[in-house]
């Protein structure tokens, strides 16, 4: 039925979201146990939150009845002790996916730009679309960034350019000297957001964080996320790090109480958890080593990534994903990243991606199969 009032005209452009698939979405759907199901398809811990974060979450429910630190003192002291910084230079956002609709608030119009690269991560064109800018993708260089290329695009109607490294979705890396690089020659009228999501899994990230923090580069942004090596992506917590003058503005469109408590509470614990960050990164390096082995002996072409995930071309990926799926594994079809060959597979257990890689044999087997008798 129509409505009989009329909606923002944006709307009916706006992409969607497509998120990974629930356990409990694929268990009703085709009849399995929820138990026996493996979902590797949203990038999460495989390890869980940290047993330090899970005991402050518990210590935090009795008092669940009083609104949160709006401000979230404590967790941004802790935040800027580590990081070497000052408070004022953090913004708390319901995971990072709030910095970058923030930015979209206080920078774009209808008449602005944002540059972004071939397969990058989908909240950008959607957070591009959602405030009618125009979106510039710029080809990709062997599946990553090319920066050159970007900063050729980059216009005087240029208000942002979003930069992901490790990019999602396809685990691709920059080192830090050409980062570097094309931060300095972005010119000063473009925000340079730097999506930092997956920034642990790098051995020798370039850290921004001192100049960015203290003015020196007053047009850049750094987001990072409590959801990947944390393991805390079901409480939506993420920050952004900038100039003190541009968190400020940005302050003045954040929602009040954005970080609820027990997000508060666990991620201020599991800052200090450094054993378990640690068992991730190897849990992480292990799971990768496996994958690359198991790709090469199948023969399946691969993306090298500094993630905790991996894209795998097997032919068809959204048939492949479906045939996974009825046998207890869920990974990502890529299709809506214009890579409709390819499916992207998070990094489990040892456990998880042993079944992961008999179950992908099973179904590239039976599907190569089907190809030939046709």
């Amino acid at each position: 039925m129509p409505l009989p009032f009329q909606l923002n005209p944006v709307l009916e452009r706006l992409p969607v979201y497509q998120p990974g698939r629930p356990i409990e979405e694929v268990a009703r759907e085709l009849n399995l146990p929820a138990a026996d199901i493996i979902k590797l398809a949203s990038n999460e811990n495989p390890l869980g939150p940290s047993p330090k974060a899970l005991a402050a979450m518990r210590k935090t429910l009795s008092s669940l009845n009083l609104y949160p630190d709006g401000n979230a003192f404590y967790l941004k002291q802790k935040l800027a002790t580590k990081l070497g910084i000052t408070p004022g230079a953090i913004i708390l956002g319901n995971g990072s996916n709030e910095i970058i609709e923030l930015l979209g608030h206080a920078l774009l119009t209808p008449e602005s730009e944002v540059v972004v690269s071939q397969y990058c991560f989908a909240v950008y064109p959607i957070v591009t679309a959602l405030f009618g800018a125009k979106l510039v993708t710029v080809p990709a260089k062997n599946y990553g960034h090319d920066l050159d290329a970007m900063l050729a695009a980059i216009t005087p109607k240029t208000r942002l350019v979003f930069v992901a490294n490790p990019n999602n979705p396809t685990g691709t890396v920059v080192s830090p000297d050409e980062l570097r690089s094309f931060v300095n020659a972005v010119p000063p009228h473009v925000v340079v957001a730097l999506d930092k999501a997956y920034v642990e899994f790098i051995e020798l990230p370039a850290d921004l964080s001192h100049e960015v923090s203290t003015g020196l580069r007053p047009n850049v942004i750094l987001m990072r996320t409590f959801s990947k090596i944390y393991g805390l992506a079901g409480l939506r917590i993420g920050y952004g790090i900038a100039a003190p003058e541009f968190i400020t503005a940005l302050e003045k469109i954040r929602q009040p109480f954005n970080i609820n408590a027990l997000a508060q509470a666990a991620a201020l614990a599991a800052l200090d958890d450094d054993k378990h960050v640690e068992n991730t990164r190897r849990t992480n390096k292990r799971g990768m080593k496996l994958y690359t082995k198991a790709f090469k002996e199948l023969s399946l072409e691969f993306i090298p990534s500094a993630a905790n995930f991996i894209l795998v071309r097997v032919g068809d990926g959204t048939r492949v994903f479906a045939e996974m799926q009825k046998l207890g594994v869920i990974v990502r079809p890529m299709a809506g990243y214009g890579l409709g060959e390819w499916i992207r597979i998070s990094i489990g257990t040892p456990k998880e991606n042993h079944r992961c890689i008999e179950v992908l044999k099973t179904c590239v087997s039976d599907l190569q199969s089907r190809n030939i008798d046709g």
